[in-house]
């Protein structure tokens, strides 16, 4: 797929930012100190199926700007163990131990494993995402190798009954991936939160008790 012309990609910009400046949600999450929108989405989540609890080890995947981290932090306090990690640097959150570098790295995958060391991990969150280029197949295979990678994180570091929620982009792959969630999850449920833009393709995938 070849990229639009400069003229139609300052049409989609110019209409990206008029959505933004108007989402509700933007305004909810400058009104009550969250660094991004994506607050809402985990915020909705949890409310429906209960995944903050106090006590438990958590970890955040593509954590960057930390507005989910956030959220953890204000639920939860110092009765949660976080940690967080993003190729991009985030802002100190108290409570949360930040790790930054590419996940996709064996060293920097290495300091996350020796940051959480033998605690069994009770939570992974990720609403990770790659660098978009325009290019849709492209795009959603860099998304799905992130997928991979978190979903092989969880699978080494979660205690049995664990839980995994991931945002996904429905298209290529999808089908494939929800498998091997499945194949790993006493049950797997697909959820759309209110903050999810409607146009937008993302979808969350939340696998509830894992099973080693």
């Amino acid at each position: 797929m070849s990229n639009p012309p400069k003229k139609n990609r300052s049409k989609t910009s110019q209409a990206w930012l008029n959505e933004h400046v108007n989402d509700p949600f933007v305004h909810l999450a400058q009104k009550e100190g969250y660094r991004a929108r994506a607050a809402y989405k985990l915020l909705e989540i949890n409310e429906k199926y209960n995944l903050l609890r106090p006590n438990i080890t958590i970890v955040d995947l593509g954590s960057a700007p930390g507005s989910w981290s956030q959220v953890v932090a204000r639920k939860l306090g110092k009765s949660a163990t976080v940690f967080a990690l993003d190729i991009l640097p985030m802002d100190e959150i108290d409570g949360v131990t930040f790790i930054q570098g590419d996940f996709r790295e064996d060293a920097v995958l290495q300091q996350l494993e020796n940051a959480v060391g033998l605690t069994a991990v009770d939570l992974v969150i990720s609403d990770i995402a790659p660098n978009m280029s325009g290019n849709t197949v492209t795009d959603q295979a860099k998304s799905f190798y992130l997928c991979d990678l978190a979903l092989d994180f969880a699978r080494n570091h979660l205690k049995d009954g664990g839980d995994f929620l991931i945002k996904v982009f429905q298209g290529a792959g999808f089908n494939e991936y929800l498998q091997e969630i499945k194949a790993s999850f006493a049950k797997t449920l697909s959820v759309k939160p209110k903050a999810s833009r409607g146009r937008s393709n993302e979808i969350y995938l939340l696998g509830r008790g894992y099973q080693r």
